[in-house]
């Protein structure tokens, strides 16, 4: 069989997405020759099936054998695939921003078409202006259907989509997502890329929208295409972004489940999505009062990860919830003019700024902050910053004494978030609402407080947990909603307790849990407190008691 025919069957076999197949041929061919075509659909092959690096190192093959035979269109093709990779697999902004700026020194001169629209789109993906983003989109859609471009048209409406829910948005922008991904889900497309691109967008914009039941919709068909068609980039996107949106919602058990997977896929083989992975399962610590654990996953990003606003808020979500607010607010000034084009991120920097500067004394400040945050919310049509604004300008008014305004600020994002769903943000402004209350109308606080403490309480936000039931005894109430037990520990103390009742010591839980044995002392301590036990033994005792004795089963391995 001739190279030619070689090189033929390999390109039928990745545009049926039989990638095994495909790499086989393409290694073929490049066994008789090395040819800048079978270079690319090697790493093609390759970036399917995960294997990441040695994709890129064939693209840039590809890329220099292009260029050395003066294949531009070819070359610029191998310059946008590379800036996608760079950005979404390995989170290397200044990497791609360089293949994105030689694709187009390679176009300068030539009359707009296809591949104008792909560096468009490539500029657009995951940049934090965005208008500019908008603009690029736009563009390229433009291009798209005057080509009659079917892959790029569906690219850039997904793209487009997604920009319009960042900027509040949202049923417009799903609208464009929902077009594109039914779609090129139908077959109307040319390459299974389009179908990726598509998917992400729309996990990425669900999780915008904290929209669960669309999240967990088109989680499921991009699972079948998965089973399908393999692909681990997408496999890891589907649990890291679901996984947020039921953080977002109050179910932290499946939210740790499926983050914890997208974790597992992406270590040591995709540190762009790993990074994801480890913010959002540290915000997921932080909402359940599990500092030690963040601050393990955010020191796991290592110092040659570029700096990100979402890293940025963790950590500074992470420091007001130890009480260090002043570090809170030097952190947050210092990220706030890098996070001026990127509004969502922004809006939630002012949050917590907010908070940091209140707790620190300074209301000046607080104000300023909550001030500029209305101003985004009022700019962009999304109720989330709107609840966001209000409850700043909310505890910012109670700071000041003002109990009446603070009251209606709180009255009106406690109605957004609750319509929303969104029961941690409910709680937590609910609980805001009654300290307000407490000396005008002390049995509606109660109320208040007592209705944010179940809440805290069945999701396990521990440290939200104790302010409520410490504010309810300083009013002479009783704390809890029930009594203690087991349910009141979250369901990394409910495996502590389990193996404490196996016999375990500190340093075994850890090595079993994967924790580090300060951690797993500070789990036995926590459970030791919550159900009112002196020591292990009796802890053991009481895991036998009510969980039963050990079967085996217990290990999470």
């Amino acid at each position: 069989m001739t190279s030619e025919e070689l090189l033929s069957r390999a390109r039928a076999a990745l545009a049926e997405g039989r990638w095994g197949d495909a790499r086989a041929g393409f290694e073929q061919v490049l066994e008789n020759s090395e040819t800048a075509e079978a270079c690319f659909g090697l790493a093609v092959s390759l970036w399917w099936l995960g294997e990441n690096y040695d994709c890129v190192n064939r693209c840039n093959r590809a890329y220099s054998l292009f260029r050395r035979s003066g294949a531009v269109a070819s070359s610029a093709q191998c310059a946008v695939w590379l800036a996608i990779i760079y950005k979404a697999n390995f989170a290397n902004i200044a990497a791609a921003n360089g293949w994105i700026g030689r694709a187009e020194r390679l176009l300068a001169g030539l009359e707009p078409g296809p591949l104008h629209g792909w560096v468009w789109v490539a500029r657009a993906y995951r940049l934090p202006d965005l208008d500019a983003a908008e603009n690029l989109a736009s563009r390229a859609l433009d291009v798209a259907r005057s080509a009659g471009d079917v892959d790029l048209e569906l690219v850039a409406l997904s793209q487009l989509g997604l920009v319009r829910v960042g900027k509040g948005e949202t049923a417009a922008g799903f609208a464009l997502i929902d077009e594109a991904m039914a779609a090129a889900l139908a077959g109307e497309r040319s390459t299974l890329d389009t179908v990726v691109y598509t998917c992400c967008d729309m996990l990425n914009a669900c999780e915008l929208a904290s929209d669960i039941e669309r999240a967990a919709q088109w989680c499921t068909v991009a699972d079948d295409f998965v089973r399908t068609y393999g692909c681990p980039f997408l496999y890891a996107e589907c649990r890291i972004y679901y996984g947020s949106v039921l953080t977002a919602k109050g179910r932290w058990d499946d939210a740790e489940r499926e983050l914890g997977a997208g974790l597992r896929i992406t270590d040591g083989a995709c540190p762009g999505l790993h990074t994801r992975a480890l913010t959002r399962m540290a915000r997921l610590r932080i909402r359940q009062g599990r500092l030690e654990e963040a601050e393990q996953l955010l020191a796991h990003l290592g110092e040659g990860v570029e700096a990100q606003a979402e890293e940025a808020l963790s950590l500074a979500a992470l420091l007001l919830a130890r009480g260090d607010a002043p570090s809170a607010s030097r952190n947050l000034e210092q990220r706030l003019r890098h996070l001026g084009e990127h509004r969502t991120h922004l809006a939630a920097a002012l949050d917590l700024l907010v908070d940091s500067h209140l707790a620190t004394g300074n209301i000046e400040e607080g104000g300023a902050a909550a001030r500029r945050l209305t101003d985004i919310a009022s700019s962009m049509d999304s109720d989330q910053l709107a609840a966001t604004a209000a409850g700043a300008e909310g505890r910012v008014a109670m700071a000041r004494g003002d109990a009446e305004t603070a009251a209606a600020h709180l009255a009106a994002a406690l109605d957004t978030w609750s319509r929303l769903e969104l029961p941690f943000e409910s709680a937590r402004t609910r609980f805001e609402l009654g300290r307000v209350l407490a000396g005008s109308q002390p049995d509606v606080a109660v109320d208040h407080a007592r209705r944010a403490l179940a809440v805290f309480e069945a999701i396990g936000a521990t440290l939200d947990t104790d302010r409520v039931a410490a504010f309810l005894r300083s009013l002479g109430v009783k704390a809890r909603t029930g009594a203690k037990g087991v349910g009141m520990l979250t369901v990394r103390e409910q495996e502590v307790l389990r193996l404490l009742g196996a016999g375990l010591s500190n340093p075994e839980i850890a090595d079993r849990l994967y924790l580090s044995r300060k951690t797993a002392s500070h789990h036995v301590s926590s459970i030791l407190t919550k159900l009112n036990l002196r020591n292990r033994a009796q802890a053991a005792a009481y895991a036998v008691g009510v969980l039963g004795p050990p079967d085996g089963r217990s290990d999470p391995r």
